[in-house]
């Protein structure tokens, strides 16, 4: 678990770097919850059969920017290295923003894969080693410690190589779960797909009339008994105004009062109907979408 805090260490590992096919990185940031946040350390990792941290380093940029844009130049902007974070975005905002190239955000692959393959509360980098790769006591006290003092603590400085270690972990086991949603749709077999969606589909029928009903029961005793919050559900009401005007007033204001409404507008079938063959006179741009819609034989039956 190296510390490297001297500009020609840092240099000499990002040189290394540039020949790795795969990089997971995490960052620590100071002063985060200010107008100013400062880059305070890079964590980065090459091995990801590595489960001790040996092969974790990390960086100390806190005043280094100079070495925070050759990180950015040789490592984020390099498309032949695939970077991989976990909420990508936020290090983003000190690595490069639109400039980096090829990566990886474990955040929105957990978000591509369905729920009933993934059924988890929430997407935290630290559910995510728990519930899929199994990690136990993660300890993210030292989060929102105080990244720009120096020294770190030894408390902080465990913490940042740690999540080095599970961030490659949780994206090797997103990969096999990702695997799950591979498949070629012209050797499908129906017969089996066909069988599995009606089940499914009583089952949910099911549960969604179940669901809807409890829902309103829970909305009506909660407005009966003058509650806006239980220990499951808050109650959130809101009015929505809508104001509506006939065509025909809205076109004299326009030219009575020289209006600017221009704007594009969708003629549905029955604007199209009452304007016949005067919409040949018009400007139009057609567009065309095809959406596919599955019915079961047998709701089709049932109406």
């Amino acid at each position: 678990m190296p510390y490297l805090k001297s500009a020609s260490e840092i240099r000499s590992l990002v040189a290394k770097y540039t020949k790795v096919k795969t990089l997971w990185l995490d960052t620590e940031v100071a002063d985060y919850d200010t107008r100013n946040p400062k880059l305070s350390l890079i964590q980065v990792l090459h091995d990801c059969t590595d489960l001790t941290g040996e092969s974790v380093y990390i960086l100390d940029v806190l005043e280094q920017p100079f070495i925070v844009e050759e990180f950015i130049e040789k490592i984020m902007m390099n498309s032949s290295i695939e970077k991989v974070f976990h909420n990508a975005k936020y290090d983003l905002r000190f690595l490069g923003k639109k400039q980096a190239k090829n990566v990886t955000c474990t955040l929105e692959m957990a978000k591509q894969i369905p729920y009933y393959i993934l059924p988890l509360p929430n997407y935290q980098l630290k559910t995510l080693a728990i519930e899929i790769c199994h990690f136990q006591d993660i300890d993210k006290q030292q989060q929102s410690s105080d990244w720009g003092i120096r020294p770190l603590s030894e408390e902080q400085i465990e913490y940042a190589y740690f999540d080095c270690i599970i961030l490659a972990q949780v994206h090797l086991r997103l990969l096999e779960l990702t695997q799950k949603l591979n498949f070629d749709a012209v050797s499908e077999d129906l017969s089996l797909l066909g069988a599995k969606y009606i089940e499914l589909e009583h089952q949910w029928q099911l549960v969604k009339s179940e669901f809807e009903h409890l829902q309103e029961r829970v909305k009506q005793a909660m407005v009966a008994q003058q509650l806006s919050e239980t220990p499951n559900f808050k109650l959130n009401s809101s009015e929505r105004t809508t104001i509506k005007v006939p065509f025909s007033e809205l076109v004299r204001l326009v030219e009575t009062q020289n209006v600017n409404l221009d704007f594009d507008i969708t003629l549905t079938k029955d604007i199209q109907k009452n304007l016949g063959d005067n919409i040949e006179q018009l400007a139009v741009d057609i567009s065309k979408t095809t959406s596919l819609r599955l019915i079961s034989k047998q709701a089709e039956n049932e109406e």
